[in-house]
């Protein structure tokens, strides 16, 4: 039986493509996940859920627990019944990354793409690639707060307007620092609410335990203007003060003029300090 194991295509993307219609969805197939896929799902959601429970934020914990996907790889017909009542949301399964377009397009729609195949036993520890437990376990339960669910939306409609400027690289730095690495300072202590984190053992204990990472106060036009890792824990974090700070700090944030100044600069390097930043220590004092 065929199932929606990892695949490499002749692209070198893992997923099957074949099908995929003009927005590259794809139909999930939840009924040939097998047993030891639900097994594999259940030992990454075990062990996560603990680390969330101590550092995640409080709206990560509480979207968790209301999607009650514990047992096994979610169905996402089911889980858009519940964020389509708390959120306007609903999941769009894809077969892995898609371009850049498509992916604003669905965000600007309120459709959150999911990767359907899940990672393989010699991944569980890290994966470079998107997978199921990644894209749901990490992003999921933030799409049931509003502000997270209107942020994405904005952020799906400024895509075009990056597209138009050549300046891709710095909207897309907006989603790495905040939806996939953001940081939150919540009752005086650090917690995780980017999916790149929480899906993630090992960069959810380093992102708010070790002293050596840079972690600097939210700041929307440096976010723009620093460059991230791809292939290793991130050396800079940046702080939201709360997820209003995404709303407040950008929906109504003139990018386009930042664009013009910034675009053509070399970035800022990971972990590079700048002169006068203060960075926010691990147990959110500032140093």
């Amino acid at each position: 039986m065929k199932t929606p194991e990892t695949e490499t295509t002749a692209s070198g993307l893992r997923g099957e493509y074949a099908g995929a219609d003009a927005l590259y969805c794809v139909e999930q197939n939840w009924q040939d996940y097998t047993p030891a896929m639900h097994a594999r799902w259940r030992r990454l959601y075990a062990a996560q859920s603990a680390l969330a429970e101590r550092h995640a934020c409080r709206a990560f914990r509480e979207g968790l627990a209301a999607l009650d996907c514990a047992q096994g790889i979610p169905c996402f017909a089911e889980a858009n019944a519940l964020l389509e009542a708390r959120s306007g949301w609903r999941l769009v399964a894809v077969p892995g990354f898609i371009p850049d377009a498509a992916f604003f397009d669905h965000l600007a729609h309120r459709r959150f793409p999911v990767t359907r195949w899940l990672r393989e036993e010699h991944e569980l520890d890290y994966l470079v690639e998107p997978d199921v437990f990644h894209d749901f376990f990490g992003h999921v339960p933030m799409l049931l707060d509003p502000r997270v669910a209107d942020f994405l939306q904005a952020y799906g409609e400024a895509g075009a307007r990056a597209l138009a400027m050549d300046a891709l690289p710095m909207l897309a730095r907006i989603y790495w620092y905040t939806i996939e690495f953001g940081l939150l300072r919540e009752e005086g202590t650090l917690k995780v609410f980017g999916a790149g984190i929480v899906s993630s053992a090992g960069e959810t204990r380093f992102s708010v335990e070790d002293t050596g990472v840079l972690r600097l106060p939210f700041d929307p036009e440096r976010i723009m203007r620093t460059a991230y890792r791809i292939d290793a824990f991130q050396q800079t974090y940046f702080v939201l003060e709360s997820l209003d700070d995404l709303i407040d700090g950008l929906v109504g944030l003139d990018f386009g003029p930042i664009y013009e100044r910034w675009r053509a600069a070399e970035p800022i390097a990971p972990g590079a300090r700048l002169p006068g930043e203060h960075d926010i220590a691990f147990l959110g004092e500032i140093d």
